[in-house]
């Protein structure tokens, strides 16, 4: 079987996969979609995903290519046809916790902090995009440590990382960037220094990706 992964470096979607990969030990071929540069929108990148997103995981096996999108399938999948070194617990309300918890980032916090919805907003008004992406953003992740809270051992949903720390780490990065005080969240802050201390999460960051640019042309 071959592995590949089309990736942008700062893509929280993809972010959450190479988590898994990595967590699961997958070798993994890293092709790069720059985003910047409008590579999703051209050939072959929107054959391979027509809403022309990243990620998208390209499984060769027994000579036949196919293409997965969506991080959340992508992470199930894993799951399923990869079982070793789990990312979702064996309890059924376990997992459905975990589920919730990652769906809480998926649905109800990233929308509003995607790309095509800032600049439909700033289009028609300066700066209302920034109020959007604070208020809603915000709103999201102040829930969101409430619920982990409610139940949280060493990470989000007991000792072993979950789907739903895989969520969480490039969540908590995103808000920063976009001027959230996270130090309102402490135990988001406390999952995601636990989850610093493993190799998979650290090789599946941002800056450990071939295609990051250098610190002075980031934006």
């Amino acid at each position: 079987m071959r592995l590949a992964l089309h990736s942008y470096w700062r893509s929280s979607s993809a972010w959450r996969v190479r988590i898994g990969l990595h967590w699961k030990e997958l070798p993994f071929e890293y092709c790069p979609v720059d985003l910047r540069a409008g590579e999703q929108f051209a050939d072959p990148h929107s054959t391979r995903n027509p809403m022309r997103q990243v990620p998208v995981l390209e499984v060769e096996e027994d000579g036949r290519v196919r293409h997965l999108a969506q991080s959340m399938a992508i992470l199930e999948w894993l799951e399923e046809r990869f079982p070793e070194r789990p990312l979702l617990p064996r309890d059924g309300y376990a997992r459905a916790r975990v589920r919730m918890l990652a769906e809480h980032v998926n649905s109800g916090i990233q929308p509003f902090q995607n790309s095509a919805p800032q600049q439909w907003l700033k289009a028609r008004q300066a700066g209302l995009e920034r109020d959007w992406v604070h208020k809603w953003v915000g709103d999201g992740m102040a829930a969101l440590e409430r619920a982990v809270a409610d139940g949280a051992g060493r990470f989000c949903h007991g000792d072993a990382p979950t789907v739903a720390d895989a969520y969480l780490v490039p969540q908590l990065y995103g808000a920063r960037r976009f001027g959230i005080d996270v130090e309102a969240f402490p135990t988001l802050l406390r999952v995601e220094r636990a989850c610093a201390e493993l190799p998979a999460f650290a090789r599946a960051a941002p800056d450990a990706q071939p295609d990051a640019p250098p610190p002075e042309q980031r934006r």
